[in-house]
């Protein structure tokens, strides 16, 4: 008789309801991890209340839920390097492995990843859960459930930063003071930016990224308003780096001012209009450098390393934790009170 576990399983938009599930088992190569943590993301809120992101789109029932921590339950023939008990932060995509990206070391745009909880594929709103055991990473004894749960959001941040190009005394402008904003905002800080200036109308999330360790923020959403403060900030030769992290338009085109003849503007936050117009004379004049961010590669051991060493501190971000029994609740509280929340933890 197979075991059954329980899953909070998405039937349809709105319908989401803890069911009993197959155990999985490890098999080569694989852990079995019993899940402790996990974040809601804005992704699995648009699942939950639309059915789809763009062209993913719910079809069948699905287990949403990928920024997850656990402790190793099993581990399949030919692990080694992980045990019985480990805690453990698990990158939920899982690529091909085979491809030209995948290959040349930008596995993260592998064509054919299997990312938890992208349509088709379940993700970790479960008891247990089988991961490649490659994309399970040990957590130090100190590091919480919780902080590793944050790994995940923290890897979006570090590429940012790492995309940027962001070092020791860099002028870096972030747009938007959402979570992923936010880790941005810690990782630009851990890469040594020198001065950090932040654009956040909500002022709960002003006063966390001045808590958080941003230098300024503006809380105008003026094209002119941000330029005299861009002028003032930087004693009028602009930031070296701007990531837009709010996916709005208007956001990025004044990025595209305020930024420094040669600077880099690194577009983090997906656009809900298509197209969105862009001074492509001022581009070309100041020789602008456009980078695009989709997920992470390679940064799980240094979101770690960050977290472990103390260098960044991602609990104040953690605004709210449910049980994992009332996911349903943690969905409806990251929707329906996503001006005062930043991040909404469930826990086993």
């Amino acid at each position: 008789m197979t075991t059954k576990i329980k899953a909070a399983v998405l039937e349809q938009p709105n319908v989401l309801g803890i069911k009993e599930v197959d155990m999985p088992k490890a098999g080569p190569g694989e852990v079995l991890v019993k899940v402790k943590a996990v974040g809601i993301c804005g992704s699995d809120v648009h699942y939950y209340i639309e059915g789809r992101i763009g062209d993913y789109i719910v079809e069948k029932p699905i287990i949403l839920g990928h920024e997850t921590s656990g402790e190793i339950a099993e581990v399949g023939e030919g692990v080694t390097h992980l045990k019985k008990g480990d805690k453990v932060a698990l990158e939920p995509g899982i690529p091909c492995g085979c491809c030209i990206q995948c290959k040349s070391g930008y596995y993260n745009l592998c064509a054919d990843v299997k990312f938890h909880a992208t349509p088709p594929y379940d993700g970790t709103f479960a008891q247990y859960v089988v991961h490649p055991a490659q994309f399970a990473f040990k957590l130090p004894d100190h590091v919480s459930f919780v902080e590793g749960a944050m790994i995940e959001p923290l890897s979006v941040g570090i590429h940012a930063a790492r995309q940027g190009g962001i070092g020791l005394g860099s002028r870096v402008l972030i747009t938007g003071a959402g979570p992923i904003g936010l880790v941005t905002l810690l990782a630009a800080k851990a890469a040594g930016a020198g001065v950090i200036t932040v654009i956040e109308g909500k002022a709960n999330r002003a006063a966390m990224a001045l808590q958080l360790g941003a230098t300024n923020v503006i809380q105008s959403f003026d094209a002119a308003e941000i330029l005299k403060e861009t002028n003032r900030i930087t004693d009028n030769f602009g930031f070296d780096v701007a990531i837009e992290c709010s996916g709005a338009g208007p956001a990025a085109q004044t990025a595209i001012k305020v930024l420094k003849r040669g600077g880099t503007l690194v577009f983090v936050g997906l656009f809900s209009q298509l197209e969105v117009p862009m001074d492509l004379n001022a581009i070309t004049q100041k020789e602008l450098t456009f980078k695009g961010v989709f997920r992470y590669k390679n940064t799980y051991p240094t979101a770690i390393d960050l977290i472990a060493s103390g260098r960044i501190d991602v609990k104040p971000l953690i605004t709210v934790r449910f049980p994992w029994e009332k996911v349903k609740d943690a969905m409806d509280c990251a929707h329906k009170d996503a001006h005062n929340q930043i991040k909404v933890m469930t826990e086993w």
